[in-house]
């Protein structure tokens, strides 16, 4: 999985000293007693870019900069779960695949191709590769006399639920500040906001 990348959003300075500006999505300075807010590096950099640039509105950065930074921990994670079981992200995505389709865990190379968002070609040599390595095996599709079925094999399936498992204690991990109600506000949210790009 590609590391996604920010608004250049780095090179900004860093301007402790300025006060936040609450009408423009910064946290405001704490009532006189009351407990110190918490910011964090987007925080900063909004600040800086309102300070830089007052005639924007900034407001986006506020999600999707922490949307960003919070998709590269996440794929540090999973690269991290899927290297102790011995796998490449990509094999992943492609053994999870058949894995999901229940037994017997097998799929034509064209419902992987969906599965998966990859071109013919890519597709081809990633079963060539996992087979090369005993993951998967070609069998004869009886339903298509020139079709061909990816099965899951044993090791394969051994290799990615051990990968599965690893990769969920690292997203917990990775969402433990937050309470089972927060998880599932937040599930929400960026459903609303990812559906309009999945139809």
């Amino acid at each position: 999985m590609d590391t996604p990348q920010t608004h250049d959003l780095d090179a900004v300075p860093n301007p402790a000293t300025t006060g936040a500006n609450p009408a423009n999505g910064a946290a405001a300075d704490p009532a006189p007693g009351g407990p110190e807010p918490c910011h964090d590096e987007v925080d900063r950099l909004v600040e800086a870019w309102h300070h830089e640039r007052p005639d924007l509105d900034v407001a986006p950065l506020e999600v999707l900069s922490r949307v960003s930074r919070l998709a590269r921990h996440l794929d540090r994670a999973r690269r991290t779960a899927f290297a102790e079981h011995d796998l490449e992200p990509w094999e992943f995505d492609v053994l999870s695949a058949l894995r999901r389709a229940g037994a017997p865990y097998q799929l034509t190379p064209s419902k992987l191709l969906t599965q998966t968002l990859v071109t013919s070609g890519t597709m081809t040599n990633r079963i060539d590769r996992l087979a090369a390595k005993d993951l998967v095996k070609r069998l004869p599709d009886p339903g298509d006399r020139r079709g061909v079925l990816v099965q899951l094999s044993e090791i394969g399936r051994e290799r990615v639920d051990g990968a599965f498992e690893g990769l969920l204690a690292q997203e917990r991990e990775l969402l433990g500040g937050l309470s089972a109600a927060e998880r599932q506000a937040l599930a929400g949210l960026l459903r609303t906001l990812v559906l309009p790009f999945d139809n």
